[in-house]
């Protein structure tokens, strides 16, 4: 499902619209995991840049959704999915007090 946050269409990985609640689980090379990402070491011209937009791409959803009444969950791909499961189901259970 696609959200409008302003003059952003975002795509988030899981959304709960009664919620407002939108899940993204941010791959480690793509997102810039300080753990496992890894940095290519052929094209660097081009993967420099791209990954680098992708981390300031990442920061602009957070806040334009943040700033329309939406929580904005990110977890990684090498995270535990019971802890994160948990922590989405405490927030959707929890009542929507976020504006927009």
């Amino acid at each position: 499902m696609r959200i409008r946050a302003g003059r952003l269409l975002v795509h988030p990985d899981v959304v709960f619209t009664r919620s407002r609640i939108a899940v993204f689980v941010d791959g480690c090379f793509w997102h810039g995991c300080t753990l496992h990402g890894t940095t290519p070491r052929s094209n660097v011209e081009y993967w420099g840049p791209k990954l680098a937009a992708n981390k300031q791409r990442d920061r602009r959803v957070d806040a334009e959704l943040t700033a329309h009444g939406w929580l904005v969950i990110r977890c990684w791909e090498h995270d535990d999915s019971e802890e994160v499961a948990s922590l989405v189901l405490r927030e959707v259970r929890k009542p929507v007090k976020r504006g927009a």
